[in-house]
C-alpha cells in the first residue's frame, strides 16, 4: 500500500546530496529540513507561530508518549494532531521504537512487540506493530514510523553491540514492517519503514535491500547516533542510499548538532529531527555563524552583543548575551524559552542554507564551513 497525495519531487541535486519537495496532505515540505520535536505535541514554550516564523515546515511528536497521556482516542476527539494542537502544517509521529533503548529498564520485548511500564502509574502497555500503526492513524499524523527493534551501536564489554543481536533486531524489524504495511488503514497517511543493523554497512544494505521490497511511501535511518563515529555513521548510510529506490524521502533518526545534518545531506538524506538544539538552548547552550557560545560564562555577564548578530531571532534582535545570561543563571524560564528558539532558527536557517547550497552547487563549501567553526 502507498499512500495517496503523498508525492516527493527531486529538485536539485550537488554530487549525493539533494533537494527536494515532499507534498502532504497538510502543505508541501522542502528538503534538507528539520524537524523540530513536540513529543507531547509541544515543542517546549514555544508556541506555532512562533515556530512557523523561525522556518518550520513539519514538527514530530511521539507515538508512545501521546499513547499514555492524554491518549489517542482524545487527540482524535479534538481534531488530530492539527487540530489539538494549533499546528496545521505536516506532522511525523515515531512509532515508539527508541523507547526500547531509551527506556530500556521498564521495557521487555518479544515477537508480538515491546510491553513498557509505565512511569506515571505502573500499568503495562504494550505496542505491536499492528497498534502502533492504528495509534499513528488516530493522532492523524501526515507521516507515520513503523514499530523496529532500535538497538545502540555500542554497548557490551567490549564497547559494541554483538553483532547476532544487531541481526536480530533487524530481521525482527523486517518482520515487524510487513505487519506494520498489512495494518494500514487510512490511504492518505504515509508509512516509513526503518533500516537498521548498527554501523555495519552490509548489515545496512541487506536491511535496505529487504526493507526496500516492502514498497513503503519513505525510509528512515534507525539506530544511529548511538555510539559510531561520523565515519562509519556515513558508511552505513551510504551502504543503505546504495539500494534504497530514489525516489521517496529518506530521514535520519535523532542525528544531532549541526556537522552531523550537514554530514547526512552530503549522503542524500532529507529529514532530520533531534532534541540537540532545543535541549542545549535551555542550558545556556547556543549554536551561532561563529560556533557554539556557552551563555552561563561569566565572560558574557556585560556582554552587550546578540547571541549571532546575522540571526533576526527574538532573542538576537530583541536581547543581549548578558541579559541572556542572566535570565538563564535567574532560573527565568524567559531564558530558557529564547535560547531554545535561537536554536530551532539557527538550525532551520542552515536548512534553507544547505537547500540554497544544493540548487547553486556549492554545498561541498557550506558543509566544510560548518566543519570548520564545529
Amino acid at each position: 500500500m502507498r499512500a495517496s497525495g503523498f508525492a516527493m519531487e527531486i529538485v536539485a541535486r550537488d554530487g549525493r546530496a539533494r533537494a527536494t519537495r515532499i507534498t502532504t496532505p497538510h502543505g508541501v515540505i522542502p528538503t534538507p529540513i528539520f524537524m523540530p520535536v513536540a513529543t507531547f505535541g509541544a515543542v517546549r514554550g514555544i508556541g506555532p507561530a512562533e515556530l512557523a516564523a523561525a522556518g518550520a515546515e513539519i514538527l514530530l511528536s511521539n507515538t508512545y508518549h501521546l499513547h499514555e497521556r492524554p491518549g489517542e482516542a482524545t487527540v482524535e476527539a479534538l481534531g488530530g494532531l492539527h487540530g489539538f494542537t494549533g499546528w496545521r502544517r505536516p506532522w511525523l509521529t515515531d512509532s515508539g521504537g527508541f523507547q526500547i533503548t531509551s527506556l530500556a529498564d521498564r521495557a521487555k520485548i518479544d515477537e508480538e512487540g515491546v510491553t513498557f511500564r509505565s512511569a506515571l502509574d505502573g500499568r503495562r502497555r504494550k505496542l505491536t506493530p499492528e497498534s502502533a500503526i492504528a495509534i499513528q492513524e488516530a493522532l492523524g499524523a501526515d507521516i507515520a514510523m513503523v514499530l523496529d527493534e532500535c538497538l545502540p551501536v555500542a554497548t557490551g564489554d567490549n564497547g559494541r553491540t554483538d553483532p547476532r543481536a544487531l541481526e536480530s533486531a533487524l530481521e525482527r524489524t523486517l518482520r515487524w514492517a510487513a505487519r506494520s504495511q498489512a495494518a494500514r488503514r487510512r490511504p492518505e497517511q504515509a508509512v516509513f519503514a526503518i533500516v537498521q543493523g548498527g554501523a555495519d554497512p552490509v548489515l545496512r544494505r541487506r536491511s535496505a535491500e529487504a526493507t526496500a521490497l516492502l514498497d513503503f511511501d519513505g525510509h528512515a535511518h534507525g539506530g544511529l547516533g548511538l555510539g559510531e563515529t561520523r565515519d562509519e555513521r556515513r558508511a552505513a548510510i551510504r551502504a543503505a542510499h546504495d539500494v534504497l529506490p530514489p525516489d521517496r524521502p529518506r530521514y535520519l533518526m535523532g542525528l544531532g548538532r549541526p556537522i552531523d545534518l550537514l554530514d547526512g545531506i552530503a549522503e542524500g538524506v532529507d529529514l532530520f529531527d533531534c532534541v540537540v538544539p532545543t535541549r542545549n538552548g535551555r542550558h545556556g547552550l547556543v549554536y551561532t555563524s561563529q560556533g557554539t557560545l556557552h551563555l552561563r560564562n561569566a565572560s558574557f555577564e556585560r556582554d552587550p552583543s546578540p547571541i549571532d548578530p546575522s540571526c533576526a531571532c527574538p532573542a538576537c534582535t530583541d536581547h543581549s548575551r548578558g541579559y541572556l545570561r542572566h535570565l538563564l543563571r535567574s532560573g527565568e524560564s524567559l531564558g530558557s524559552r529564547l535560547a531554545a528558539l535561537h536554536n530551532l532558527t539557527y538550525y532551520l536557517n542552515l536548512m534553507r542554507r544547505a537547500r540554497s547550497a544544493i540548487a547553486e552547487g556549492h554545498f561541498d563549501a557550506l558543509h566544510a564551513e560548518i566543519e570548520a567553526i564545529g
